[in-house]
C-alpha cells in the first residue's frame, strides 16, 4: 500500500502515517472485514478518503472504484494508487450507471450527510440485485456519553442509534443484518514468520449489547445475505501482553521521571513557598503602606475638595468682581466717549472762537497799524506845526521888537501885531 503523504490530517479523515495505531487499526479493520466479500466482485468505495481502503479491497475484488467529495482527496488517491480510478463526487449523486457494482462500502460516511437517505437511494441504484452493501457509523448512544464533556462531533450531521440505523436501512433494502464492531482482548496463535495461514476464530459469549457498542456495521442486500460469520481482525502489532509489558516499562520510566520531576518540583515548591512568604511579608508591608497611603489620600482628597470649594468661591467672587469691573469699565468707556465728544465739540467751538478772535485781532492790528500811521503822521504834522509856531513866534518877537513896528503902533500905522495890538499901546 502506497503512502499518500499529501493529505493533511484534519481530525476526522484518517491518513496513513498521520494517526495513532489504535485509530488506524480501527478503520482498517472494517476494510479487512469487507475484503472477505469482495472476491471477484466489482467494488465501489464511497467516501474513500486517503484511498487505503480501496487498495485493501483491490487485493480481492475484480475491480475497485473510489469516490470522495473532496477533490484534493481524489487527486491524492490517484497519485498514491494509480491503478485504481478515483473520482471527486458526492455520495448523494454517484456518477455511475445503475446496477454497476456488486459490492458497495461506505465506512464512516453516512453520519456526515444531512441528506443521508439520498446516499442509501444512490447505493440501491448502482448496486446489482445480488449485490452487497456494507455500511458503518458510530453508535450515538456510546459516543454521546464519551463526548459529554467536549460536545458533539462538529463533522457529523446525524448520528444513529442501533434501532434507527436498522430502520433507515430497511426502508431501502430487503435484508439488513446488524453487526457490532468493538475492541476486544483475545489470544492469537500464528506462525513466527511473516506468512499468512488460514485463520479460524472463536468468540465465547457476547461483547455487550448494541447500545454499548462502539460502531454499528450493517450488511444490506436485496437478495439473500452471505452466511452469518463473526470476524476478528488481528492488527500487525497484536502481542497485547508484550505491548502491556512495554507499556508498563514505559510507565515505570515515566514514573521514575515523574518522581524525579516531583522531587525537583517539591524543591521548587519549597523555594516558591519561601519566596511566597517573603513576598507575603513584603505584601503585608506594602498593604500597610498602602493603607497609610489610602488614609493620606483620603485626607488629601478632602483637602482637595476643600480647596476646590474655596477655589470655586474665589472664582465666583473673581467673576463677580470682573463683572463689576466690566460694568465700571463700560461706564467709564461711555463717560470717556461722552468726554471725547465734548472735547471734540469744545475744540471745534474754541477753534471757531479762536479763529474769530484771530480775525478780530488781525483787524485790531490793522487798525492799530493805521492808528500808528495816523499818529506818526500827526506827530510829524504837530512837529512841523510846532516848528512853524516857534518860527512864527520868533518872527513875531522880532516884529514886536522892531522900531518900525513900535513907531507904526505909535502912529497907528501898519498892522497890529501880537496881543493888545488893537488897544493902541
Amino acid at each position: 500500500m502506497a503512502d499518500s503523504g499529501k493529505l493533511e490530517f484534519t481530525g476526522e479523515r484518517v491518513v496513513p502515517g498521520e494517526v495513532n495505531d489504535d485509530l488506524w487499526n480501527e478503520h482498517l479493520a472494517r476494510y479487512a472485514f469487507a475484503r472477505q466479500y469482495a472476491r471477484g466482485r466489482r467494488a465501489l468505495d464511497l467516501g474513500c478518503g486517503a484511498g487505503y481502503g480501496s487498495a485493501e479491497l483491490a487485493f480481492s475484488a475484480s475491480s475497485v472504484a473510489g469516490l470522495d467529495i473532496a477533490p484534493d482527496a481524489a487527486a491524492s488517491c490517484r497519485a498514491s494508487y494509480p491503478s485504481i480510478p478515483f473520482l471527486a463526487a458526492s455520495a448523494t449523486a454517484v456518477p455511475f450507471r445503475a446496477n454497476q457494482f456488486d459490492l458497495v462500502v461506505a465506512f464512516e460516511v453516512i453520519e456526515h450527510l444531512a441528506d443521508y437517505r439520498a446516499l442509501l437511494d444512490e447505493v440501491a441504484r448502482v448496486l446489482t440485485h445480488q449485490g452487497l452493501f456494507i455500511v458503518s457509523s458510530p453508535n450515538r448512544l456510546y459516543y454521546a456519553e464519551q463526548r459529554a464533556k467536549v460536545g458533539p462531533n462538529p463533522y457529523h450531521e446525524h448520528e444513529f442509534e442501533p434501532e434507527e440505523f436498522v430502520a433507515e436501512l430497511s426502508r431501502v433494502f430487503s435484508n439488513v443484518r446488524l453487526l457490532l464492531q468493538n475492541r476486544t482482548e483475545s489470544f492469537a496463535f500464528h506462525p513466527a514468520a511473516s506468512t499468512f495461514w488460514p485463520a479460524d476464530a472463536r468468540i465465547d459469549g457476547g461483547a455487550g449489547s448494541a447500545a454499548d457498542s462502539h460502531f454499528l456495521v450493517a450488511m444490506c442486500s436485496f437478495g439473500p445475505l452471505p452466511e452469518a460469520r463473526s470476524f476478528v481482525y488481528v492488527p500487525r502489532a497484536a502481542n497485547l501482553l508484550w505491548e502491556r509489558e512495554q507499556h508498563v516499562k514505559l510507565l515505570e520510566e515515566q514514573l521514575a521521571q515523574t518522581k524525579q520531576w516531583l522531587g525537583e518540583t517539591q524543591r521548587e515548591r519549597n523555594k516558591l513557598i519561601d519566596l511566597h512568604n517573603q513576598q507575603k511579608e513584603q505584601l503585608e508591608a506594602r498593604n500597610r503602606w498602602a493603607q497609610q497611603l489610602s488614609i493620606d489620600l483620603d485626607a488629601a482628597g478632602r483637602r482637595i475638595v476643600q480647596l476646590q470649594e474655596e477655589f470655586t468661591a474665589e472664582q465666583q467672587a473673581a467673576l463677580a468682581m470682573a463683572a463689576a469691573y466690566e460694568e465700571r469699565v463700560s461706564a467709564l468707556d461711555q463717560e470717556s466717549r461722552a468726554r471725547a465728544e465734548w472735547a471734540l465739540e469744545t475744540e471745534a467751538r474754541l477753534s471757531e472762537q479762536l479763529r474769530a478772535k484771530c480775525e478780530e485781532l488781525a483787524q485790531c492790528v490793522r487798525l492799530l497799524e493805521q492808528a500808528e500811521a495816523t499818529v506818526a503822521e500827526r506827530t510829524v504834522w504837530a512837529q512841523r506845526a510846532d516848528a512853524e509856531r516857534e518860527q512864527l513866534g520868533r518872527i513875531l518877537d522880532m516884529v514886536r521888537s522892531s522900531r518900525w513896528i513900535k513907531l507904526g503902533r505909535t502912529f497907528h500905522v501898519g498892522p497890529a501885531v501880537g496881543p493888545g495890538s488893537g488897544d493902541g499901546s
